[in-house]
Formats: C-alpha cells, sequence, structure tokens
C-alpha cells in the first residue's frame, strides 16, 4: 500500500519478515523473540553512485611531454584542491558538528525507541470511518496525529509505531472498530527501554447490533493472531500502595459538621477545636427575649480557652435583651466591630478566634427590610488542624421571604492530603486514584482527582473530593488493615467506546449501563506480547471470550514455549470494565504483576479451564468485583435464577449452591503462585481455588499429567483479603464439567461440591502427602470468612485474622471411608474479634451495633446477632498451635468467641483435633463456645453439634493439660471426674477417645441411639450424615475401654458395617446392637483396602454363651447374643498400627459386617430391657489432671505486628493514659516499647527517646519531669534531644499549662497544639529532617484520660536517614525469581 522509505534503513524494531514465503523449512511462529536484524545492505542509490565515480575517472592517451606537463598541473591544481577541499570539508565538519550538538540533546534517535526508526514515515490517515487500513509488507508507518479509521490490519512484517517526543507533549487518539496484528505485524507503542512519554489512547468504537464479526474475535478489539507482535509499554508509576495514616470521612478527624435551622431564635454559637475542627460546644442564646440569656452567653464566652474557634449566626432577632456587658465580652474576646450596632432582625454572623483580636474575626451584618435581608450575613475563616488539614469555619444568616435562616459549617477546603506508604512521585495531578474500602462492603471503595500540591512530599497526594467513608491508614490491634490505594491513571489508555445506557441483547435486565466494551485477545503463537503501564477502561464485554486482556489458548508463553523474553503484563490499570480484568486461557508461564482490577464484571484475574500452571501473580490489587452473567459461578441470586437457559427441563437454580462465586482471583488450578496480591473486595471471594475433575471449556477432552486436586500448591505468600462478602480465602469445591442432563439438570461449568484438594508428591496419591503452605495471609473485614480451606495436608502460618464474622475455617478433604485422613494446621498466627476498626456506616454496610468490650458503636457481620468465632472446626483432624486470640467478648445480642465450631453441622467430627500453645488476651470472655439452642444455632441437634471435641494437649485452652473438650451433654465422652464449664456450654475430661464408623444399608431415615452403659439416662440420638441416602452413616465419638449400645427408631438393619477409626492398636470398646431376639447372624473381620475396595484377611465371628465368656476373649473373633434383651455383644479392638494422621491402621480399614437374618418388622429399640442389666457405675479410666497454674510459657504467636511490608520492621508503642479517678485509685501510666514498661505514678511528664535506626529498639533517653519542675521539659525539647530520634510524651495529671505547643512543631506537628487544660496529652514525633506520617498528638479534656493507645512505628527508614548496614531480605522477590526459574 505504501512505498519503502528510498533510503533503504531498517527500522530498529521491525520484527523479521514472517510471511510465508520467507520462511525457513520447519518454522512455527512465535517459538522464540527474534533478536535485531543485521545491519542494512547498501542502496541501489549507492551502487550507482560508485560507478559514475568509476566512469569519470577513465583517460586518453596522449605523448610524453603533453602527459608530463599534465601531470605537472594536475599535481598544482591537486595541491590547490587539496587545501581547498580540506578547509572546506573542515568548515562543514565544524559546522555540522555544531549542528550536531546542538539538536542531539533533543533530537537523536535511540535505537531503543521505536518511535525513532529512521525508515519510518510519517502517517496522518485523518478522519475516515470506511478506511480500512492494511499494512503490509514494507510498510513502516509512524502514526503522528489524531485519526479514524474502520479497522486496521497489520500483517507480512508491516509496522505501526505511535509517535512521541521527549517532553511527552503529543497527544495522539485513534478510532478503529479494530486492530488486528497477523503474521509477522507489529504494533508498538513505547518499549520497555524507551516507555512512551506522551497520551497514546486507541478508542474501539461501535455497537454490538451494528456491522459485522470478525471470525475468532468477534468486534471492538485488538487480536493478536500467530506472528503477531504486541508491545505498548507507558510511563512508569507507583502501580498502588498503601495509606500510612487513616483518611477520615469528610477529611477530618470527627467528621465535617453541617446545620441549617429556621427561627432558631437569638445567637446560635459554636464552638470549634482549632486543632482537630471537633465541634466542642453547641449552644442557643436568646438574647431577643432573655436578658439572662445575655448574661450566660457573657459567662460562656468568658471561660472560653484563648484559641478556641467560634461562630456565631443571628437566628430571627437577636438585639432587643442583648446587654451591654455581653456586646463588650464579644467585641474584646472576638474583636467584633458590628456587635455593637446589631438592630432588630438584623442578620449577622461572625467567625473569630478567642483572644484572637480584630484581625481574626471576620463578620457580616444584613439589614432586614421587606421580610428579606437581600442575601446572606456570611462569615468565614479557614484554619489548619495540628494534621497540616486546612478547613473552613462558616456561619451565616439571612432572612428569606420572611422565614429566618441561621447555619454552620465545618469543612475541609482547598483538597484533602492523603499519606501514603511509597513514594508516588510518579503520581501528577488530574491522575484519578482509587482508595479500597476498609470495612465490610466493597462499595466504600472511592475515586478520587489529584490536585497540584507543592507542600506535599514524595509520600504524599491531595484529591479533589471529599472522602465519604472511613480509610484506616493504621495497622490496628497488630494487623495491617491499611487501605490500599492504586493510580488508574496511565498515558497510554485503551478503552471502549460505550453509549449512554444499555440497549439491545446486552443482559440489559441486569445492568442499566452500556456492557459492551472493547477487548484484547492473544491468540496462540504470537511472536512477542509485552503490556506495561497501559489504562484499560470500558474493556470487556458479556460474552464469553471477550475480556479486557485474553490469553486464549497460547500454551506456554515462557521459555517453555521457545520465548526468550517471557511474556508478561505489568503494571495495567483495567477499570470501570465489564467482563473481567486479565483472563489467562489455557496459557501457562505468564508473569502478571502490578495490575489493578477495578470496578469490573464477574471473575477478576481468572484463570478459565482447570488446566492453566506456573502463572505468577504478583503485587496485584482488584477490588470492586461486582456478578457478572457469563458462568453460573459469576452470578448472582437473581442472575442465577433468571438465566435458565442451558439448564435441564424446569430445573431452577439454588443460588448458593450453584452460583454466587465471584471472586477477584479464581485461581482453577493449584500449580500457580500467588504473592503480594490483595482482593480489597468482592461481592463473594477474595481468592479461590477450585479444582477442576478434567478440563473444561474449549481444554474439555485434553488429557491432564496429573489431576489437580492432587497437584501440590504453588507459592502462596503476603496475600492480603478484605472486604469481601462470602470470604476472603476460598479453598474448596469445583465446577460441574458435564452438560445438563436429567440425570443432573444444572447447568455445564455451575459450582460443584465434588472436588477436594488433597496434594501428593508429583499428584500422584500412592506417594506422600506435600502439605500445601498458606504463608502470610491477612483477612480482615470479610462478612462471613476470612478464609475457607478445605482438603489436606494444609499449613496457614504466619497469618492474620480480624473483625471476620468467622476468621479461619478448616474442613477435611472429606468423610471416611473416602477420606484416608490428612491433617490441617495453623500455627504463628493472630485472631481478632473486633478491632479498634469500628467500620462506618454506608456503602451497602447493613449492620451496626455494639462492641463488647468497649460498648463503642460498630459495623458488623453478617448481622447483629451473628456468632463472632476466631477459629472455627468442622470436622478435622486440625492443629492449632503458637496463636493468639484478642478481644472476642459476647454482648446481650451476640455470642463471640476465640475457638468455635461449624453451627448445624450433620458430618463427622475426630477427636484427633489438636490445640496447643495458644493465648488469650485478657479480652477474650469465651475461649471456646460449643453453642446453644437459640438463633444461627437453631436446636443444636446435628450429629456433628453433639459430637464436636477437641484435644487441649497442653492445657492452654481450658487450664487442664491433655484434656478433651466436648460439648456439656455429650455423656459419651464424661467421667465422673469431669470439669462442666457451663459459660462455655463444655465439658473438659480426660481419657483417650476415637470413633465408630457405622454404616447401615437401604434403611433410610433411620436414627441410631447409642448410650454408655455408664449413662443409660443420657443417650445420644444420631440422625445420620445423610438421613436420605441408602446408606446412612453415624460416626459417634466415643471414650475407649468402656461398653455402650446401639438401638434405632426402626427396625433394626439387615446389614452394618462397623469400622474403627482412629483407633491405636489394642484400642477397644464394647458395643452392644439391638435386635429382634428371633435373630441370626454372620459376623465378619476384614481389612478393606481403601483405594480399590477390596477386603483381606477375611475372619469369621463366632458365638459364645455368655457375656463373661466374650469378655475372656475379647482379643479373639466372638459375639454374644443375649436374645432375653435383644443385645448383640462383640469386642472391637484394633489389631494393627495406625500412623500419622490416616482414620485406619497401616494394614487397611479394620472393619466387622453384621449381616442379620430376621422376618420382624419392629422397631429396634432394646433400652428398656438393657438397663439396668448392663449398667456399670461411672468411673475414671484416666485420672483428671490438676488445674494448672501461672502463665503459659511459649503460648501465642511470637510475632507482635502482621503487614503487608514484612520485610520493614515495626516498634510497637503502646500507652495506657488513665483518667482521673483511675489516677487518684494508683492506676499507673505507661509507655510501653516492644513489650518493655515504662511506669510512672506521679504527676508529670514521662519523655522516652528512641533510636528509629535500631531493631528490635535501643532507648537511648528516659527522662521524667515532675510536676514541680515540668517547665525544665521546654529547655530540654529545644536541646537535648538528638537528631534523628522517635520522640515519645506522655503526661499524667493535670497541668495546667504545658508550654511546649511550638516544641512540638519540629517534631512533627502542622502547627502549635493547644495544650492548656488537659486531663491527658499523648505524642509520637520525631527530631529529623523528615516528616513522618505516623507523628500524632492525642488529648483529652481535663479530668478525663486517654485509655490505651497503640501505635506501630516504622524502623530503619531510608528517610530517617540510619546508615545502610546490609540489604534488607526480600523473601517476596526471592520467591518470584525462584517461580521465574521454575517457569
Amino acid at each position: 500500500m505504501y512505498a519503502t522509505d528510498s533510503r533503504g534503513h531498517s527500522p530498529a524494531f521491525l520484527q523479521p519478515q514472517n510471511g510465508n514465503s520467507r520462511h525457513p523449512s520447519g518454522y512455527v511462529p512465535g517459538k522464540v523473540v527474534p533478536l535485531r536484524p543485521p545491519p542494512p545492505p547498501k542502496s541501489q542509490a549507492s551502487a550507482k553512485f560508485t560507478s559514475i565515480r568509476r566512469e569519470d575517472r577513465a583517460t586518453f592517451a596522449f605523448s610524453p611531454e603533453e602527459q608530463q606537463a599534465q601531470r605537472e598541473s594536475q599535481k598544482q591544481k591537486r595541491h590547490k584542491n587539496t587545501f581547498i577541499c580540506f578547509a572546506i570539508t573542515s568548515f562543514s565538519f565544524f559546522i555540522a558538528l555544531a549542528i550536531i550538538l546542538g539538536i542531539s540533546s533533543k533530537y537523536a534517535p535511540d535505537e531503543n525507541c521505536p518511535d525513532q526508526n529512521p525508515r519510518l514515515r510519517n502517517w496522518d490517515p485523518g478522519q475516515d470511518s470506511a478506511k480500512q487500513v492494511v499494512i503490509k509488507e514494507g510498510d513502516m508507518l509512524r502514526l503522528t496525529s489524531d485519526a479514524t479509521v474502520h479497522s486496521i490490519v497489520i500483517q507480512d512484517g508491516g509496522l505501526l509505531v505511535f509517535g512521541d517526543n521527549k517532553d511527552g507533549s503529543r497527544n495522539i487518539t485513534l478510532r478503529t472498530h479494530y486492530i488486528l496484528i497477523q503474521d509477522g505485524g507489529a504494533l508498538h507503542i513505547g518499549a520497555e527501554k524507551c516507555r512512551y512519554k506522551s497520551k497514546a489512547t486507541i478508542t474501539l468504537y461501535g455497537k454490538s447490533d451494528e456491522g459485522e464479526s470478525m471470525p475468532t474475535f468477534g468486534k471492538k478489539f485488538i487480536g493478536v493472531e500467530a506472528g503477531g507482535t504486541l508491545e505498548l509499554h507507558g510511563a512508569r508509576k507507583a502501580s498502588w500502595t498503601l495509606l500510612a495514616r487513616t483518611l477520615n470521612s469528610s477529611g477530618l478527624p470527627f467528621g465535617s459538621y453541617t446545620f441549617e435551622k429556621d427561627f432558631s431564635r437569638g445567637l446560635n454559637v459554636r464552638v470549634i477545636d482549632q486543632d482537630t475542627a471537633k465541634i466542642l460546644e453547641s449552644e442557643r442564646f436568646d438574647t431577643h427575649e432573655y436578658r439572662n440569656e445575655s448574661r450566660r452567653l457573657q459567662e460562656f464566652l468568658r471561660f472560653q480557652d484563648p484559641g478556641r474557634i467560634v461562630a456565631i449566626a443571628v437566628g430571627d432577632s437577636a438585639a432587643k435583651s442583648l446587654l451591654q456587658g455581653t456586646i463588650q465580652m464579644i467585641q474584646e474576646r472576638l474583636g467584633s466591630e458590628l456587635i455593637q450596632g446589631l438592630g432588630y432582625r438584623q442578620a449577622w454572623a461572625l467567625v473569630g478566634v478567642i483572644d484572637g483580636g480584630s484581625t481574626s474575626c471576620n463578620e457580616s451584618v444584613r439589614n432586614y427590610e421587606n421580610h428579606s435581608s437581600g442575601g446572606k450575613a456570611l462569615a468565614q475563616r479557614e484554619f489548619y488542624t495540628v494534621d497540616g488539614q486546612k478547613f473552613s469555619v462558616t456561619a451565616y444568616s439571612e432572612w428569606i421571604e420572611g422565614v429566618s435562616l441561621s447555619g454552620f459549617r465545618v469543612e475541609v477546603v482547598d483538597g484533602v492530603k492523603l499519606n501514603l506508604l511509597d513514594d508516588v512521585s510518579s503520581w501528577k495531578p488530574g491522575d484519578q486514584i482509587v482508595v479500597a474500602s476498609t470495612d465490610y462492603s466493597m462499595y466504600q471503595a472511592e475515586e478520587f482527582t489529584l490536585l497540584p500540591c507543592s507542600e506535599c512530599s514524595h509520600f504524599q497526594v491531595k484529591v479533589k473530593e471529599t472522602p465519604q467513608f472511613l480509610h484506616m491508614g493504621e495497622i490496628i490491634d497488630g494487623v495491617d488493615m491499611r487501605a490500599e490505594v492504586g493510580i488508574l491513571t496511565r498515558n497510554i489508555v485503551i478503552q471502549g467506546e460505550v453509549e449512554d445506557s444499555c440497549y439491545a441483547e446486552n443482559q440489559c435486565q441486569f445492568f442499566d449501563y452500556d456492557t459492551f466494551g472493547g477487548h484484547i485477545m492473544i491468540m496462540k503463537n504470537f511472536t512477542s506480547v509485552h503490556l506495561s503501564y497501559v489504562e484499560l477502561k470500558h474493556m470487556g464485554q458479556q460474552q464469553m471470550g471477550r475480556y479486557p486482556v485474553h490469553f486464549h489458548l497460547c500454551g506456554d508463553v515462557d521459555y517453555k514455549g521457545g520465548y526468550r523474553h517471557a511474556t508478561f503484563v505489568d503494571g495495567l490499570s483495567i477499570h470501570h470494565s465489564f467482563s473481567r480484568c486479565i483472563t489467562v486461557h489455557g496459557t501457562n508461564g505468564l508473569l502478571i504483576k502490578d495490575t489493578i482490577g477495578f470496578d469490573t464484571l464477574g471473575h477478576c484475574f481468572f484463570l478459565e479451564d482447570g488446566i492453566e500452571q506456573r502463572n505468577t501473580l504478583f503485587h496485584n490489587l482488584g477490588l470492586l468485583t461486582k456478578p457478572g452473567t457469563l458462568l453460573p459461578t459469576d452470578r448472582n441470586n437473581s442472575m442465577c435464577t433468571t438465566m435458565r437457559d442451558k439448564v435441564f427441563g424446569n430445573y431452577i437454580p439454588v443460588p448458593a449452591t450453584d452460583c454466587m462465586a465471584v471472586s477477584t482471583f479464581w485461581i482453577a488450578h493449584p500449580n500457580n503462585n500467588l504473592i503480594n496480591n490483595a482482593a480489597a473486595g468482592s461481592q463473594d471471594a477474595g481468592i479461590w481455588y477450585l479444582f477442576h475433575k478434567e478440563p473444561t471449556g474449549e481444554s474439555s477432552g485434553l488429557q491432564l499429567l496429573a489431576k489437580p486436586e492432587l497437584t501440590p500448591l504453588g507459592i502462596f505468600y503476603n496475600n492480603r483479603v478484605h472486604s469481601n462478602f462470602k470470604a476472603g480465602l476460598f479453598i474448596d469445591k469445583g465446577v460441574k464439567t458435564t452438560n445438563s442432563s436429567a440425570a443432573d439438570p444444572r447447568e455445564y461449568l455451575c459450582l460443584d461440591n465434588s472436588a477436594r484438594f488433597r496434594p501428593h508428591q508429583d499428584a500422584n496419591p500412592e506417594k506422600p502427602r506435600v502439605a500445601a503452605l498458606i504463608d502470610r495471609l491477612i483477612a480482615f473485614k470479610n462478612n462471613d470468612n476470612g478464609a475457607w480451606v478445605r482438603g489436606g495436608d494444609i499449613i496457614v502460618q504466619n497469618s492474620a485474622f480480624a473483625d471476620n464474622g468467622i476468621g479461619l475455617t478448616f474442613a477435611s478433604d472429606g468423610s471416611f471411608p473416602s477420606d484416608e485422613g490428612s491433617s490441617q494446621e495453623v500455627s504463628e498466627s493472630l485472631f481478632v474479634g473486633e478491632s479498634r476498626n469500628y467500620g462506618f456506616q454506608g456503602g451497602q454496610n447493613k449492620y451496626v451495633g455494639t462492641g463488647g468490650i468497649d460498648q463503642k458503636p460498630r459495623t458488623l457481620p453478617r448481622n447483629r446477632t451473628f456468632p463472632i468465632r476466631g477459629f472455627q472446626i468442622y470436622d478435622g483432624p486440625i492443629h492449632l498451635t503458637r496463636s493468639t486470640f484478642k478481644k472476642y467478648v459476647p454482648t446481650p445480642d451476640r455470642y463471640s468467641s476465640a475457638i468455635g465450631f461449624l453451627m448445624k453441622n450433620s458430618w463427622q467430627i475426630t477427636p484427633r483435633n489438636n490445640i496447643s500453645l495458644v493465648k488469650f488476651g485478657p479480652h477474650v470472655s469465651l475461649n471456646v463456645f460449643f453453642g446453644k439452642p437459640g438463633p444461627w444455632f437453631e436446636d443444636c441437634e446435628m450429629d456433628g453439634d453433639k459430637n464436636s471435641i477437641f484435644h487441649d494437649i497442653d492445657g492452654s485452652v481450658t487450664g487442664y493439660k491433655d484434656a478433651y473438650v466436648g460439648r456439656m451433654d455429650n455423656y459419651l465422652i464424661r467421667h465422673p471426674s469431669c470439669v462442666n464449664v457451663s459459660k462455655w456450654n463444655a465439658v473438659i475430661c480426660s481419657g483417650t477417645y476415637a470413633q465408630v464408623y457405622v454404616q447401615t444399608w437401604s434403611t433410610q431415615n433411620l436414627s441410631m441411639t447409642i448410650t454408655r452403659d455408664e449413662y443409660p439416662s443420657n443417650p445420644m440420638v444420631l440422625r445420620g450424615i445423610n438421613q436420605k441416602a441408602a446408606f446412612p452413616q453415624y460416626q459417634p465419638v466415643v471414650m475407649l475401654e468402656k461398653g455402650y449400645t446401639i438401638h434405632w427408631n426402626g427396625p433394626a438393619p439387615r446389614t452394618t458395617f462397623l469400622y474403627l477409626v482412629n483407633f491405636n492398636k489394642n484400642d477397644w470398646i464394647r458395643v452392644g446392637l439391638c435386635y429382634p431376639s428371633n435373630t441370626s447372624f454372620q459376623v465378619t473381620f476384614g481389612y478393606l483396602q481403601r483405594q480399590n475396595g477390596s477386603l483381606s484377611k477375611i475372619e469369621e465371628y463366632e458365638p459364645v454363651h455368655s457375656l463373661e465368656e466374650l469378655q475372656r476373649k475379647q482379643s479373639e473373633r466372638k459375639f454374644y447374643f443375649d436374645s432375653s434383651t435383644g443385645l448383640l455383644f462383640l469386642y472391637l479392638k484394633a489389631k494393627s498400627h495406625r500412623h500419622g494422621h490416616s482414620y485406619c491402621s497401616s494394614q487397611g480399614c479394620e472393619r466387622v459386617k453384621i449381616q442379620a437374618a430376621t422376618d420382624s418388622k419392629d422397631i429396634s429399640n432394646c433400652m428398656a430391657k438393657a438397663y439396668p442389666q448392663y449398667y456399670r457405675k461411672p468411673s475414671v479410666v484416666k485420672r483428671m489432671p490438676a488445674m494448672l497454674t501461672g502463665l503459659c510459657q511459649g503460648c501465642g504467636t511470637r510475632q507482635v505486628v502482621f503487614t503487608s511490608d514484612p520485610h520493614k520492621s515495626y516498634l510497637p508503642v503502646q500507652f495506657q493514659s488513665p483518667d482521673k479517678a483511675e489516677t487518684q485509685r494508683g492506676d499507673p501510666s505507661v509507655i510501653s516499647v516492644n513489650g518493655t514498661d515504662f511506669t510512672f505514678r506521679s504527676a508529670g511528664v514521662l519523655l522516652l527517646v528512641v533510636d528509629p535506626c535500631s531493631v528490635p529498639f535501643r532507648l537511648t533517653e528516659k527522662t521524667v519531669f515532675p510536676l514541680a519542675d515540668v517547665s525544665r521539659i521546654e529547655e530540654y525539647l529545644k536541646t537535648g534531644i538528638p537528631p534523628r530520634s522517635i520522640v515519645l510524651l506522655s503526661t499524667r495529671g493535670e497541668i495546667k499549662q504545658l508550654n511546649i505547643s511550638h516544641l512540638l512543631v519540629p517534631l512533627g506537628l502542622a502547627k502549635p497544639a493547644h495544650l492548656y487544660d488537659k486531663g491527658s496529652t499523648i505524642f509520637l514525633g520525631f527530631s529529623g529532617n523528615f516528616k513522618p506520617s505516623w507523628t500524632k498528638l492525642f488529648t483529652s479534656p481535663a479530668g478525663q484520660g486517654l485509655g490505651v493507645l497503640e501505635q506501630f512505628i516504622p524502623l530503619q527508614l531510608d528517610e530517617y536517614g540510619c546508615p545502610r548496614a546490609t540489604t534488607v531480605r526480600r523473601r517476596d522477590l526471592e520467591l518470584l525469581k525462584q517461580a521465574s526459574k521454575a517457569h
């Protein structure tokens, strides 16, 4: 289409020509990223010029003399010409050199920059929506201006590059229906080593019901086929970080204030704290009607502290009874010049500062005429808080058509400043950012626009909009709850052009906006694809395969696929999009890094078919992940029940089990790596690992070498999940892999409960298990579960759970006998029930109640009555160790316990659940709770409810070492020395315990009653795991070396199996099963081999004639049938050893089969005949231990703080500030530094100086200033604090005048604070050239204390000026490198 550049130079970034005519034999496109091409050959023009010069040198024949003369002449000419040429050449050289040097800094071509390729030709196609552009061999184009075309196809070596310039002043927008990059074609905007500086926008336009669809790609797309290259590289920005200081609603610590009222007669007064903008007092003085009101106002103003802000507004009228003394007080203390002449119904407003004089006063007056003041009397002044936030105080008064209005406003002005954890100097004014929710509702995420901020440091930005919600910027109770802050703006933008509202067949019944955006689709065997720092907006479509970024069946995209430069996406911003964020479909080895997905529909980071492996997701942020329509798992309740075109017959989907699983990270295969990611708000789950039984979708039919559910977990390190509804982390379930049918009418790919994660070495179930490691998970403010983890073996360590409905739930990988027995362990972890993150109403937060510790209002998960649990046991076996629990205190509305059990649990539960080395903080009222009938628990009569149990190995839960804890009404596990704990609804017992797995055939709806011979009045009735199943299953927990009888609420089962579960060798119990008296039996024993279902070592039981004989021969295969009572007695005694967590022995599962022959259909309940005949006096087999005394040594986690930047060190600092009554009682004031207490009991000031560069900490100075000598602190603050120091200050007692306000400014305050007549003052500051975000001042009114305050101060920051001793170890970067090598 376009002629080749006549200069004949190769472009710097031109890929090899991949047309078929140029392919060598055996070429496979996309397998190797090509090297830079060799230098070009000489051009034809150059060859022609050389030929002409040679012809010029040809000569004719002359005589010798003539030749000699000619030679002399030529010699002279040559000398002359040489001189002339030398002069000209030298002059030209210096001129050229000057020109080159003059322009080189501005225009010198950079071989790393694709737009500076000398072979490129500028291209300006104009505005022609009908133009179909084909860029092919020889077409090397540089787009230099805005353009609109119908479509662009780049193929056969064609090249399109966006023009750029050094100062980044270009602004190019290309509008097109699509861009298709085919064999050998390439599209470049910037490069990794030469990032695009200007603004480039590709707008994909078109409607879903207009125009033709392209094969494979559809409409509105950038498509990369085999041999295609797509390289987009925008300017680097810090992709996302965390708040370093809490962002308050309205931008002020106590919120904004707005008040307006009509006919509020008199002088309406507000007193505002000049340091915090808090409304301190709100009063009305009716100085129109009452002189006493005028006197009261006079006294009110007399006792105000200097510096207080006072706002006054007249309501109706205020002058009639306004006394001269009051007028003088207003003049003297507030500097008013207009109050003296205030008349009847005049509108007057004032904002002033106590004792600030007339210069601090702003006031306005308007006359009252014809029922109107002709406008507002408006007074306004601006101030700064001690944190540096600018705010205004406004007072106004007016008459409008006979109605008097007066009001006040306190609000931020000129933007709100945000303090951030990382250097964000790459963020610019005009950029859009998003701040994540730190509450239960993801809808508290907010977008802001950055303002210019000359006073901001590299760690600060200023935003235009006023925050509507509270966003935490603190480590609270040891858990990092700092909100994520992401930058949405990039200088390369790919966007879909959308309509104003939903139209056509775009699921408009669910969406009122256009969801037909653009999409990027990359196909197998591409040559090179790398996307970095690109913004994708309005991308994706509610159609399968149309996603913002979609790697479609690409196979291996790293070195395993032949790519020397592994494929990645880095620093993308995907927001306000309509179908996912990044889809990894049949693709392995992809790196997704530093990418944000915000406000999207359906699973965001999406691994699709269950075959995707070795992909690494590093430091990505997803938030506001909303339901979509594509898959059942994307859908919400209404979508699920409405979309029924793919179910069989009239089946109505069940939302809770078929759908409602939309997740920010949807990981369909465990062999992928998640490092440093944040899932900050999804309708259902933050991170969901699921396990496909077989490949699905377009990968269906592929044979996997290993089943996903058997495959070891990839790297999981330092991920955070919060503000999700169902769960932060969810490891469980799969999807349905068959089409809907009469046998199973559910839709293909709906949620399915069949898969269980049980990782083994090489994914081989015959080889040892490989524990899946969840290392450093932070989960907070998730409505249901911080984490739900099913499977085994699984280890959770170094993790923190706070403010979740349930912190962590462990569920085994299945039920006996299908599960061979696995383990789950949590260690070195922290659980917090109700933190100091009280939340904020709004943004779909539905539930608010009072806290259990301080009775303060707070947002709540699920419901006001929902029972909060820290660690929840489902079945087991679990091991909870070296963990700490804080702040689990019930309220009249709800239970709150550190350890609890799954409610309404029909499943098995094992006595092999072990707990050790746990620590309970002072605010834990219920260490454990077994539930009680009532809301949520219902009747507590399910089998799992009744058999709940765990082993307190060291007594750290109960105070009794080697004790078991069960439900208080469970008499199968009791003995006379057991200890009841009523508030736990628990009993603590010694003994040894196991389970009997009872299975019956063809006995639906049959309940089993099991009774211990020692407690016949307290039987346990079991409904069975599934009463409607053909083979009901019952699994009571039993105390060993005891006798039991089993009865039924219907005819006795003809076939019964008894399995010994968790029996060690020689463990035994005796059982008596109830049958009709005329029953005959065949009883056999065998070892069941779980893997193939075969039986080995089968033995027949033989009858004996008495119970005594049976007791003598209990180790033999004998049974005794007492026909008088109907009880068939036999001993269940383990003959083989059991290893590890296996349910069964190493020889197989020891099983007894009872085949009963009887024609009776009577109810088989022998209780009345069995007792008291077989009653035994309760006895203790294993002596109850004595209760432990003293503190548990080594209990609890050794970690004090759990953060998302674990490579940094934080110093825990806690202040205890008693109030006046507590001080008089003798309670000490304390500053605790890293667990070391510094106490003082006398009135005065305690000041600590700490080295910020030492870990764990180094105290450099401790000084106490007694009340009588407190003035000395002024000189100390001036001269005594060395540079580069942390300053911790706390007062005790009432110090009327602490004259140090101005001295705290160099230590971190933005202005001198009001420190007069305070009850308590606490200050954290820093002496140095850097003002960290953690510097804070806390004060309380006279007589009041500040209670307990906790702060975590970062240590060894570069900004402190600390000497660099050693390189900080970054475990996350080590793991990223490890993952890359594993690729």
